[in-house]
């Protein structure tokens, strides 16, 4: 069996944003957009890169159900829900309960994501790709939703099904090889790079690329999805190269978070609104929505600076714009009416 399973077909596009560059301070040749929202699979994303990884792993265990965890609006649940979707397996996707869905206590539930209630983004895709909800009550986090995880494995195995446990956001130094792979994919599109802007959310993206290119050429603005993603991203880094990578040596921004991970920073709605207007793209309200607005800053105050070749790595996540209702409501506000 391959040691991974062909989920998408590579390289990404890389993408010139020469108006984007001009109205933030670059020249206009500095600055490209690494369209890993283009992967194809369950509506693209990063994920797909670490899942070719860890589905080629779940299936030579024998495997017959993916579970993982995320929150309602988890782009790589849904990705893991349509990569099983892709190979024939079953997807058992552990969130934590919103308001009005059924109380399982970390058991998988059969049948609509909230029951006789509808669903948007993220959730909406989940629905479609046949996944099944474990809906947690009381998971204020990644160790809670750990825990639920284990004990959903658990009871799949005592109904007799082989369950293979993906972990949070895909992050682990298996999972990490897929942006191994894309930091060459970026060297090979453009040798001369100086910066590589991700989002930092559970670590491996920014993990792999810090493998293939050095810690001093990836810049990861934090999402706010873990206290500490810069210990595990050099955890993962360390393992993917044999060496110890010091988290303290990694280029991290943490001024992108605002008040929490699914709230929305008002930096973050001008930089999604920014992208949109100068090149057509669309970003998300979590994680790439984030890392432009990081970017945006570290031009600002000088990190990154004009002359300087500049890729912003598009992770994907637009469905969760999509089933984000307090970006609806804000972006709301910036229609405008043809007198």
């Amino acid at each position: 069996m391959p040691e991974k399973c062909a989920l998408a077909v590579w390289p990404t596009p890389m993408e010139p944003a020469p108006r984007l560059a001009e109205a933030i301070g670059l020249r206009a040749g500095d600055l490209w957009i690494k369209r890993d929202d283009l992967t194809g699979l369950g509506g693209g994303g990063n994920k797909v890169r670490k899942l070719e990884w860890l589905v080629a792993d779940a299936l030579r265990h024998g495997a017959d159900t993916l579970v993982t965890s995320g929150g309602p609006q988890s782009n790589h649940a849904r990705l893991t829900a349509a990569a099983a979707a892709r190979v024939g397996l079953d997807a058992v996707l552990v969130m934590p309960a919103p308001a009005g869905s059924p109380s399982v206590s970390g058991k998988p539930v059969a049948g609509k994501p909230v029951a006789g209630k509808p669903v948007a983004g993220n959730l909406l895709l989940d629905a479609l790709l046949g996944a099944r909800i474990a809906w947690v009550e009381e998971a204020s986090g990644p160790a809670e939703l750990t825990d639920a995880v284990r004990r959903t494995c658990a009871a799949l195995r005592e109904r007799g099904a082989r369950p293979y446990l993906v972990p949070f956001g895909g992050s682990s130094a298996l999972g990490a090889r897929g942006y191994l792979e894309a930091g060459a994919e970026i060297l090979a599109q453009q040798p001369d790079v100086r910066h590589v802007v991700t989002a930092l959310g559970s670590g491996a993206t920014m993990a792999g690329l810090v493998a293939a290119l050095g810690p001093g050429r990836v810049l990861g603005v934090d999402v706010g999805a873990l206290p500490d993603p810069g210990r595990t991203a050099a955890a993962m880094a360390g393992d993917l190269t044999g060496r110890a990578q010091p988290a303290e040596a990694l280029r991290i921004r943490a001024d992108q978070v605002g008040e929490a991970y699914a709230v929305l920073y008002q930096p973050v709605l001008d930089a999604i609104t920014a992208v949109a207007a100068a090149e057509g793209v669309l970003l998300d309200p979590v994680y790439t929505g984030r890392a432009a607005a990081g970017l945006i800053a570290a031009v600002r105050d000088g990190d990154i600076r004009s002359g300087e070749r500049t890729v912003l790595v598009h992770t994907g996540g637009l469905p969760g714009l999509f089933g984000h209702a307090e970006a609806s409501v804000r972006a709301g506000r910036l229609l405008r009416t043809q007198d």
